[in-house]
């Protein structure tokens, strides 16, 4: 894939702004631990059958394994290209937000999620057909109950950090702004909540689009981004609907 010079600075930008999981594609895990917007929540329909008919219990966890084999991988996305590879010259770790109701959100943009999720698992894709166009994934396992609490946590996080926020990790600071609830469905999904914001750093504006979805104890998250920087980025559905799907699949074993 072709970059301009723009771009290139671009990926550093956001990798210093904590979307490491975009630019590094750990496949890893981490150690468990102990006002909202309603356009950007949304339930999908008939979540509790899995959307694609699949069955299986979706309140109990998946393993490490299981999240291996419910991550996107190369071949389920026509037109992307998927990486687990990890780039050692990006930062490492969870994102520590300068006022502590936004941390959901920087949680949301880190190569780690927040210390109770029990294993992540994660992805980097990069479109071949909208060249420019990259996006982070990653998948977690939590108990039903975090889960939950997860989600109830971005919304409040949308509804009260709007004008914007800072975050640091591994030394390195960012500031969001402009963060908006914006409507997305994923299908399979039990509850959804979408948001945009602007990752600034050094003069340089980088538009963002993130998606989190819950099934049960599972919870997906994405983030897009442009490098070529010619419109606002979007997580394509089909990114989304295709991670749930094999999530389903693996419940239903």
């Amino acid at each position: 894939m072709r970059v301009e010079i723009t771009g290139l600075r671009a990926i550093g930008v956001l990798c210093a702004l904590m979307l490491a999981a975009a630019c590094t594609s750990d496949a890893g895990s981490v150690a468990g631990k102990d006002g909202s917007t309603p356009t950007g929540t949304s339930p999908a329909p008939d979540a509790a059958k899995g959307g694609d008919g699949a069955g299986g219990d979706a309140s109990l966890p998946l393993t490490p394994a299981e999240l291996e084999r419910a991550a996107l991988a190369t071949g389920d996305l026509p037109g992307f290209q998927v990486s687990a590879g990890k780039d050692a010259l990006a930062p490492a770790g969870r994102p520590v937000a300068d006022e502590t109701e936004c941390q959901p959100l920087a949680d949301a943009m880190g190569e780690e999620p927040d210390p109770k999720a029990t294993h992540t698992v994660s992805r980097g894709l990069g479109s071949l057909d909208a060249l420019g166009l990259a996006v982070s994934a990653s998948l977690s396992s939590y108990s039903e109950a975090d889960a939950e609490k997860l989600i109830d946590g971005l919304e409040a996080a949308i509804a009260a950090c709007g004008t914007g926020f800072g975050a640091t990790v591994d030394g390195r600071s960012g500031t969001y702004r402009d963060v908006k609830a914006v409507p997305f469905t994923v299908p399979g999904g039990d509850e959804t909540v979408s948001w945009t914001a602007v990752a600034s750093d050094e003069g340089v504006a980088s538009p963002l689009h993130l998606v989190v979805v819950r099934r049960g104890a599972s919870v997906a998250r994405f983030t897009a981004f442009d490098l070529a920087g010619r419109k606002p980025p979007r997580v394509p559905e089909d990114v989304a609907g295709k991670q749930l799907a094999k999530v389903a699949r693996q419940l239903a074993g």
